[in-house]
């Protein structure tokens, strides 16, 4: 995780002003798949297989809320390619994301997702695809839908381990 974000910040800095709006909106388009493959790679990689199960009903949820709204409001895009802007889906994705990796495992790994969540809304304003209330409603829709199934991880290691602690007296 910290080596994506070094390579994204550097990636930021050093672009040429001729192709930055182009490496904006591709660095958007790149971070909607790194980051669910990252929350779902975090579980499978800590054998979390509880947190697993959770990330999936969260992205499903997500996914259901974010596309059924897009029908239902039908908002045209600031670029006018089409009436599917509210809300955003790649903010609704990367928050969904973010927001499951800092309820799961905490703010060490919730921060830099979040900044990484945030930037992906900035370049879905900055390529002209939304504005900032589709950008507001996928990150409300994304934090939301985690927050309805994801229960922190250290916790219930905690109880489990304090439980075994008692025992022994």
């Amino acid at each position: 995780m910290k080596k994506l974000i070094v390579i994204l910040f550097f990636t930021l800095c050093f672009q040429n002003s001729f192709s930055q709006s182009k490496t904006v909106q591709t660095t958007g388009d790149v971070l909607v798949y790194a980051m669910p493959v990252m929350a779902f790679g975090s579980t499978v990689f800590k054998k979390d297989y509880k947190g697993t199960w959770q990330f999936t009903k969260g992205a499903v949820l997500n996914l259901v809320l974010t596309y059924g709204l897009k029908q239902v409001v039908s908002k045209q895009r600031p670029n006018m390619e089409n009436a599917n802007s509210f809300p955003s889906g790649h903010t609704s994705i990367t928050f969904q994301s973010a927001a499951f990796m800092q309820r799961r495992y905490g703010w060490k790994y919730g921060i830099p997702a979040y900044l990484l969540a945030g930037y992906t809304g900035f370049t879905r304003i900055q390529s002209d695809n939304h504005d900032f209330y589709d950008v507001l409603a996928g990150a409300i829709v994304g934090i939301g839908s985690t927050y309805l199934f994801t229960t922190p991880y250290q916790q219930e290691h905690m109880e489990l381990a304090l439980a075994e602690i008692k025992m022994k007296f």
